[in-house]
């Protein structure tokens, strides 16, 4: 079978070479990251508060990437407490400010920086990245924020444009009746969007209990962990190639992308240097080893990191792709909560949405964990449901629940109190922000 190399390569040769033509080399893409690091490190020690006092009296000397171990990290918690302190440019230089509250956090929120010619540098990302499952004169369904000028839909359409493609604005779908029709009006055929949401589309029915034929050659998931479940429903319903993004604000929008052999994101390595580390020591694993995905951004002016701790879990994949590319792969990524029962045991988003949306009749849900008056764990579960609220479906919800490991052992011990709450509706519960769901900790909240 052909596989369609990864539209990354070209791109990212010419961005280090000058020249997309030939094929890259890993020798390329390293020594010219090592040359950006140094780069990197020379402006944000210079120009960023945050950075002079992190490497006051450290050697930032790069010759090798076994220097940059001797680099202290950076947090998200720093990023919280002092975002002005990260600024490398003039407040009057920036031109989008990015406030990320993830939920089921009640502290402060991240306060991103940018500058035109950092967007600039995502929209170029988004223009190459997206040949990957798109081809000239497609029409693409945009459903992520994109009314405001900068946001993540607004430089996605601007990408789309330079590429001959054409993409239409959406935002996150509230009525997924009225999603469908304007795909088929507008004769859409690919989509982008947050995986719940597509998900609901793709489990729609009208009130005949028919699904609507659709024209779907492809689908990008992003903004969210994916899971199995729901990429499998999507190809079911629409017989169409389901790609995964991965990304983050931090990042500027744009990580990785899958290739049409779909083993992994293949990594936008000329913007990115990507560690991957033991999450308790802080030291590099061996590749095929899974830790904690640590970004250095090799290409920001505003606001660099470097050594920034993700709290994502994946791995470097061993050995070529079947694209053929030299870029590293990057295995699909986590849930990156982990919310701990014991000292040892705990949960993860990820693990409810593996068996959760393997029912056919789910179509999001929220997951919060409380203390009892005997300081037992309480998790309720509130699930929003196609159809019918029967005694089968919660039967099939609890049912569903006791697959996962931790939480069927903490069940039978008495160590977790679990309750259910259904809702059926057709409609989306409408997500004000594209925020990762996550479990919801209130315990020791008053």
């Amino acid at each position: 079978m052909n596989i369609k190399s990864t539209s990354l390569e070209p791109w990212i040769k010419h961005k280090i070479t000058g020249d997309s033509s030939g094929r890259l080399t890993r020798k390329q893409i390293e020594d010219y990251q090592l040359a950006k690091l140094q780069e990197t490190l020379d402006w944000a020690i210079s120009k960023s508060r945050f950075y002079t006092r992190l490497y006051s009296g450290l050697d930032c000397k790069i010759s090798s990437f076994q220097d940059v171990l001797k680099l202290p990290f950076t947090t998200s918690e720093e990023l919280k407490d002092n975002p002005l302190d990260f600024l490398c440019v003039s407040q009057n230089d920036i031109n989008r400010i990015v406030t990320l509250q993830s939920s089921g956090t009640t502290g402060k929120p991240k306060r991103l920086f940018f500058t035109q010619a950092d967007q600039e540098l995502t929209i170029d990302f988004f223009h190459h990245g997206m040949l990957t499952l798109v081809r000239p004169e497609d029409r693409v369904l945009i459903m992520l924020p994109g009314e405001t000028p900068g946001s993540v839909g607004d430089l996605l359409r601007l990408g789309l444009e330079r590429a001959g493609v054409i993409g239409v604005a959406h935002g996150l779908v509230t009525n997924p009746e009225a999603t469908l029709k304007q795909i088929k009006r507008d004769n859409i055929n690919v989509l982008v969007g947050i995986p719940t949401q597509v998900l609901s589309l793709a489990r729609f029915k009208d009130s005949k209990g028919s699904s609507p034929l659709l024209n779907l050659r492809s689908v990008l998931l992003s903004t969210d962990y994916v899971p199995l479940a729901i990429v499998q429903e999507i190809e079911r319903a629409w017989s169409c190639k389901v790609f995964n993004h991965y990304g983050m604000t931090e990042m500027g929008l744009g990580g990785g992308l899958e290739c049409e052999g779909f083993c992994g994101y293949h990594l936008r390595e000329a913007d990115l240097y990507i560690e991957i580390v033991d999450p308790s020591s802080g030291m590099p694993v061996v590749d095929g080893q899974p830790g904690e995905v640590v970004v250095t951004t090799l290409t920001r002016a505003a606001m660099p990191l470097i050594r920034y701790r993700t709290g994502d879990m994946s791995r470097f994949i061993p050995g070529l792709c079947a694209c053929n590319t030299v870029l590293k792969r990057l295995e699909l990524i986590k849930s990156r909560d982990r919310v701990y029962l014991t000292q040892t045991d705990y949960l993860t988003m990820a693990d409810f949405d593996e068996v959760l949306f393997a029912l056919n009749n789910v179509l999001d849900f929220e997951v919060t964990l409380t203390e009892g008056i005997e300081k037992e764990n309480q998790l309720q579960l509130d699930v929003q449901l196609r159809g019918p609220l029967t005694w089968e479906a919660k039967r099939n919800v609890q049912q569903a629940l006791d697959q996962i490991p931790v939480v069927r052992d903490a069940r039978k011990n008495g160590s977790l109190r679990a309750s259910f709450y259904l809702v059926s509706s057709p409609v989306v519960i409408s997500r004000r922000s594209t925020a990762k769901r996550q479990i919801q900790d209130k315990r020791g909240s008053v």
